[in-house]
């Protein structure tokens, strides 16, 4: 149930377009080309127009000589309604800073190839996604690969002459293989589960490929798991960063679960495989270990690999730990057994002696240093920010960084103190048109006599003496932290920067806080973690600036079932709701769902298995059978594409609302799923949220 927000937004009379006139090819047909935004703000307010304005910057990458760094930025055009993705590089240090291309078709999966003396990437400008060279000055662009279909992600081998990448194959049977005679009928013919995953029907599975590579053109291409109905990397996010080469080019490790159907929808047991290219053998290096075991990395001198691994089957949001393998004596080591913490990115010192680590505590997302042989953790970093990513650049990490504040930019940190310099300033020009609203970190009162992390963001220019009125944000997940993440459709600066004073609680369930905080949310939905929200909203509703007769309440998915659950249970407490992609009935959820291993972990399984108390009262705290009690205005919004939480779940929560006589609103979108990807869709769910919360919370 995990979700990623993926925003998007659309252009006012004011704003100007992404790019300029001058972009415009020969052919007046042609849209300008999307670049840096122009955009002008008089009045230091954030609006969906502003947030959608922003360079999204992503994909550090260091040369070899750990003298120049490669990344990339995303634009968005509203009026055209898509990005594009264009490739910058600099110093180390942050001067020299060039932007690479300039182009219609984004660049993706960019690397430095060929010791640093080309950069290769992504690009579907002949028309596929192709894996494309050039100078590093961005000149001499040639197309390296010809895969039909189109290639998802690459690595090119230690030694230059292999290429592993991905591409999807054919997944199932088509109802015209069955029946060649029917090539226009559209119904498929399905005889197992998994036959839908988040946003797609499962009509293809990502497969590894290696290439030999000339320098010039891939030739020779073997599919690792030819033969096999199985997916490497894993759907729906895995990308390149599960596959992985020895350091020799002799192996390849790859993520991936051997299963399919029913079992694939039962069990989250994938395990770590490496494949010989001399013997051409394959084998599985965690068997027996029986949770995910993801993104394995080889130490540079060839003696370890490195992955991440959860230790039960079935539980997706379970510790993930940092495990090493001595791959000359077998031997496992437990990394991070002696931190509560999750490892959520890892990458190999230089000595291969330690890991530095990426990983959130108490909601604030550092930099670590984890020892392989005595299992020391020690932090890097501090502050009230998230680090995202990193690479190596001698004794400098050049990391992702964002905040509630502030979108991804590069830093680059000391590995000896952990200090920070900021060495990009992508989206300077619009910050600094930008009041930011203070965000404060408050620790509140449990009904189970524990303290929880709070986080409130004011709105810009904050008067004390006056009332605001109040949304209290429900996180997704449900096991996704409310850390300090930058988003853009879930943004809580914009929200505080349209008047309204944020509650956004890190309650049972989130990780962070340690294993017991983040498990005990399993098996107990509409229990603590729902007394968890009421108390921070209660706790801030005692504060003179806080309008109490006018709180409203607002998340997605796990925090659409939320407000769903809190409009039946809230004692009048909140004056309006609005629902995104939430859970409105368990029972139907149980059954219109794919990933059926969530259901069965978080509701304690099926609802017609009268004999399991914890599942029963899964379903006795269904929201559906709270409706009688709702008093509130309730809006929905959900994405037709969403196979995770269907929109039925939507529409139904509206119907409800409606029949009961509740003032409801619904939008509803044929083209999104889960999440809300398209830019102008972005703008409409933005424009349309605030006037659902305007009309019933502001006087």
């Amino acid at each position: 149930m995990k979700y990623k927000s993926i925003m998007a937004i659309a252009l006012s009379a004011g704003m100007l377009a992404c790019g300029s006139g001058k972009e415009k090819t020969e052919d007046t047909n042609e849209a300008p080309l999307i670049g840096k935004s122009a955009i002008k703000i008089t009045d230091g307010v954030m609006t969906p127009e502003a947030l959608y304005s922003f360079g999204r910057v992503s994909d550090v990458q260091v040369s070899p000589d750990n003298a120049k760094v490669l990344y990339g930025v995303t634009y968005v055009s509203v009026e055209q309604n898509k990005t594009n993705r264009e490739l910058f590089t600099m110093n180390v240090d942050g001067t020299d800073n060039k932007q690479i291309t300039k182009t219609p078709k984004s660049e993706n999966n960019a690397v430095w190839v060929k010791n640093g003396s080309k950069v290769a990437f992504l690009s579907s400008e002949s028309g596929s996604s192709q894996i494309w060279e050039m100078n590093v000055d961005g000149t001499d662009r040639i197309q390296i690969s010809d895969v039909n279909g189109g290639i998802n992600g690459f690595t090119y081998s230690p030694d230059g002459k292999k290429v592993l990448y991905i591409k999807n194959v054919k997944y199932g049977e088509r109802a015209v293989d069955k029946y060649p005679d029917l090539p226009k009928a559209s119904g498929r013919i399905i005889d197992d589960l998994m036959y839908k995953h988040w946003d797609a029907w499962v009509e293809e599975v990502p497969h590894p490929f290696i290439a030999d590579f000339d320098g010039e053109k891939l030739v020779n291409d073997l599919d690792l798991l030819e033969g096999e109905p199985c997916e490497s990397p894993m759907l729906p996010s895995g990308g390149i960063e599960q596959l992985a080469w020895s350091p020799d080019s002799k192996t390849v490790a790859y993520t991936c679960r051997k299963k399919k159907g029913l079992e694939y929808a039962l069990s989250t047991n994938s395990d770590i495989y490496f494949y010989n290219l001399d013997t051409k053998e394959t084998r599985n290096i965690t068997e027996g270990m029986m949770g995910y075991d993801i993104n394995p990395t080889f130490s540079s001198d060839g003696k370890y690999v490195a992955w991440q691994s959860m230790e039960r089957d079935g539980y997706e949001s379970d510790k993930n730990r940092l495990f090493v393998m001595d791959l000359s004596s077998g031997e496992k080591i437990y990394v991070t057994e002696n931190f509560d913490y999750n490892t959520d990115f890892a990458v190999w010192s230089k000595d291969n002696q330690s890991m530095y680590i990426v990983s959130c505590v108490e909601a604030k997302t550092q930099i670590f240093q984890a020892y392989i042989h005595t299992k020391e953790i020690k932090a890097l970093t501090k502050g009230v920010h998230d680090y995202e990513s990193f690479a190596i650049a001698g004794d400098k990490l050049i990391a992702l960084r964002h905040s509630m504040s502030q979108p991804n930019e590069i830093y680059s940190v000391s590995t000896s103190t952990g200090e920070a310099a900021q060495i990009t300033h992508e989206n300077k020009e619009i910050l600094d048109q930008i009041t930011m609203g203070k965000v404060e970190e408050r620790w509140i009162a449990t009904t189970d006599g524990k303290k929880m992390l709070t986080w409130v963001v004011y709105p810009p220019n904050f008067d004390a003496n006056k009332k605001y009125p109040t949304l209290l944000y429900c996180q997704g997940g449900p096991q996704s932290t409310v850390s300090q993440f930058w988003s853009y459709r879930w943004n809580l600066q914009m929200m505080a920067a349209n008047g309204y004073i944020i509650v956004a609680p890190n309650r049972r369930g989130l990780p962070s806080f340690g294993k017991e905080w983040n498990e005990q949310i399993s098996g107990d939905y509409g229990g603590q973690n729902m007394k968890d929200y009421l108390s921070a909203i209660d706790e801030l509703a005692k504060e003179p600036f806080v309008d109490k007769d006018h709180l409203g309440c607002t998340g997605a998915s796990y925090g659409g079932f939320s407000a769903y659950w809190l409009a039946g249970n809230h004692n009048e407490r909140f004056k309006a709701f609005l629902a995104h992609a939430g859970i409105f009935n368990l029972e139907a959820q149980y059954l219109e769902t794919e990933e059926m291993w969530f259901a069965n972990w978080d509701l304690g399984g099926s609802f017609w298995d009268r004999s399991n108390s914890i599942a029963q009262r899964s379903y006795a705290n269904s929201p559906h059978r709270f409706v009688e009690k709702w008093d509130t205005p309730i809006m929905i919004t959900h994405g037709e594409f969403d196979f995770r939480i269907l929109a039925s779940q939507g529409m139904m929560a509206f119907n409800a609302a409606k029949l009961r006589g509740i003032p409801t609103r619904m939008l509803i979108f044929p083209d999104e799923s889960h999440w809300i990807a398209q830019p102008q869709n972005g703008i409409l769910f933005q424009r349309e949220f605030f006037r659902w919360f305007d009309q019933w919370l502001k006087k």
